[in-house]
């Protein structure tokens, strides 16, 4: 590296400073109040220092988008280092359904949160904690998911007037409702690996493939749900194939009539958080 290199690479890290607590100050509203705010501003440091060394302006990317990409991705990586949705949160989780389905059972019917609360011994608001935290590492996942499938243009994050917080209300359902399209064993890797965090090697045994296998799996339902979520926000945006197959036409015709007939408007508008057990892993059990 050169010493302008360098210095290209410093003074675009200190002009974009902003961006790494600007990503920080909206990742901490979807994390636990003990995730440490200090560690996540060095992870984006790291992200934004990265962007910094890799940029091109040759490929015609505005720097600040592609370092908000970086950094987001940091964030992400920072805090699934940690795991601590899989270990804390997905336990508590765990302990809450076995209360409820216990009680389900003697009541025939759902109970209430007042009802768990009291069979697990603990206060109504802790049970408001543990789902806010479920619905959290959720949210986490999502945005995994989505700085993977390299979804950018179909879920932008800058704009949060009452409009957007719509229009990404719903588009956060639909994408609930194309996981739940999607054929099995695709489905059972994107729930595996993005929600349930578990490893390529576990999923790899399960399903009979090897590791490689998974990743394409993998690629291809990301790339499934991306026409997915199109087909419903952006027909026009969906590819065009010189030489459509028609079996190929059929199945992704069915594939997106299915994300269609998933859930209704107000539904997917809702200030209701989706349940990701209900809209998405109870088609793969």
């Amino acid at each position: 590296m050169t010493a302008e290199q360098r210095r290209t690479e410093e003074q675009l890290v200190r002009d974009h400073l902003a961006l790494v607590h600007y990503a920080v100050a909206e990742m901490a509203t979807k994390v636990p109040r003990h995730v440490s705010r200090d560690d996540l501003v060095s992870a984006g440091m790291a992200g934004l220092a990265q962007a910094a060394r890799s940029f091109d302006p040759a490929r015609g990317i505005n720097f600040d988008r592609y370092a908000s990409t970086r950094i987001r991705g940091s964030l992400l990586d920072e805090l699934r280092d940690r795991d601590w949705a899989s270990r804390s949160v997905r336990s508590k989780a765990r302990k809450v359904t076995a209360a409820s389905d216990e009680l389900t059972g003697k009541l025939g019917r759902v109970p209430s949160k007042e009802e768990v609360a009291d069979h697990m011994g603990v206060e109504v608001k802790a049970v408001d904690s543990i789902s806010e935290d479920v619905h959290r590492a959720v949210v986490l996942n999502y945005d995994s998911m989505l700085a993977q499938g390299d979804a950018e243009e179909v879920m932008p994050s800058d704009l949060r007037s009452p409009d957007a917080v719509i229009v990404d209300r719903e588009r956060r359902a639909y994408l609930l409702d194309a996981i739940q399209a999607l054929p099995e064993r695709l489905r059972l890797v994107v729930v595996g690996y993005f929600f349930e965090e578990r490893s390529m090697q576990d999923l790899a045994e399960e399903l009979g493939v090897s590791e490689s296998r998974i990743s394409q799996m993998r690629a291809e339902a990301l790339a499934l749900l991306k026409d997915g979520m199109n087909s419903q926000l952006d027909p026009e945006a969906l590819p065009q194939e010189a030489k459509p197959s028609p079996r190929v036409a059929r199945r992704k015709a069915a594939y997106y009539a299915a994300i269609a007939s998933n859930s209704y408007y107000r539904t997917r508008l809702s200030t209701e958080p989706r349940v990701l057990s209900d809209a998405v892993t109870s088609t793969v059990a």
